[in-house]
């Protein structure tokens, strides 16, 4: 197969720093998008992958799943991109297309496991992918999203990943109008969370642990801010809420903030903690509620997302940096030093 030699950042082993690396791109093929890649945002799982801190890290590894950019060459049977479009890839670029779970649009649940975008093995070139830290990708039309221009690309870039793992379960569990919904943390995920979910017609309360960031809070669309620390404020919000997206990635008491759900209620997770969240039974016994979690979302609803936030004007809040500012991004990201996603400008590449 023919390939195409790029620039590209990332990182040889897991104790090196990101440097520019030169790796390659196939050539395109029938159903194949090229994309010059415009913007990539900084997600915490490039972090951890380059780190090797889940482990199975492949090296060398260019991270990035948050990519907007242009069509620059399609393949001959590509029907819904053309020359000059402004496209999207996300965690995804490919995936088994028979399971249950591909023809039901769920292709983040694929029964073989979905094509991550990097990190995955590449079926075409034989090693692993490689992500959205680099000039340009290829990628099948079928995972590739359009990208209004009514919006700021930049700010789009962490849609396809902190965007969609927010709209998802908001969607899936019907948050809407006359409804109470908890949004727990202020971080790359939860400012998402805070927006969509105003957008989509609830009432929102917004919990931290920094007081700090009430009226940022508030600026995001939140009504009503609370101090989680705080059991009195804690306690007036018992068994209110209908809805709590709990966008966490650290240890915390999932029982506090289940115990502020109505009866029937859900607690969704969308945060990473590394260890275990314990439950006590009677928190999910005594109120029918649940607690549950979600990942991602599936092609289609990608890019119900991107039409959501055309529509309602919404993107993330970000700092743009030049790609030789990575390293720092790194080292600043672990110290919550951002607000609220770090956006490379690959033209610094």
């Amino acid at each position: 197969m023919e390939v195409k030699n790029i620039k590209a950042f990332g990182t040889e082993a897991a104790d090196a720093p990101l440097q520019t690396l030169d790796i390659q791109r196939r050539a395109v093929l029938a159903h194949d998008v090229e994309i010059e890649i415009l913007y990539c945002g900084i997600c915490h799982s490039d972090l951890h992958s380059a780190r090797n801190e889940w482990h199975g890290t492949i090296y060398p590894i260019v991270p990035g799943h948050e990519i907007v950019g242009r069509v620059t060459k399609v393949g001959g049977h590509v029907k819904n991109f053309k020359v000059g479009d402004l496209a999207g890839v996300g965690c995804m670029v490919d995936s088994c297309r028979e399971c249950e779970h591909c023809k039901g649009d769920l292709e983040q649940f694929c029964d073989a496991g979905s094509t991550l975008t990097f990190n995955s093995p590449d079926t075409h070139l034989g090693g692993h992918t490689f992500g959205g830290y680099s000039q340009s990708i290829v990628v099948d039309e079928n995972y590739v999203l359009h990208i209004s221009d009514k919006l700021d690309l930049a700010g789009v870039a962490p849609l396809l990943c902190a965007g969609i793992t927010t709209y998802s379960p908001l969607r899936h569990w019907n948050v809407g109008p006359g409804q109470k919904v908890g949004i727990v943390g202020i971080g790359g995920l939860g400012h998402m969370g805070i927006k969509l979910a105003k957008a989509m017609g609830a009432h929102v309360v917004v919990f931290t642990t920094s007081l700090s960031k009430t009226e940022d809070a508030k600026r995001l669309g939140a009504d009503e801010v609370v101090l989680s620390t705080d059991p009195e404020q804690m306690a007036k919000y018992t068994k209110s809420l209908n809805f709590i997206l709990d966008c966490v990635s650290a240890e915390h008491n999932i029982d506090a903030y289940l115990n502020l759900l109505k009866v029937d209620g859900t607690l969704t997770l969308v945060g990473a903690p590394m260890e275990p969240l314990p439950v006590t039974s009677f928190s999910l016994l005594l109120g029918r509620r649940s607690f549950a979690g979600s990942a991602i979302g599936g092609i289609k609803e990608t890019q119900e997302m991107l039409d959501f936030c055309a529509e309602h004007n919404i993107t993330a809040d970000i700092e743009l940096i030049g790609v030789n500012e990575v390293n720092d991004a790194y080292e600043r990201l672990l110290k919550g030093d951002i607000k609220y996603r770090f956006v490379i400008d690959m033209a610094s590449l």
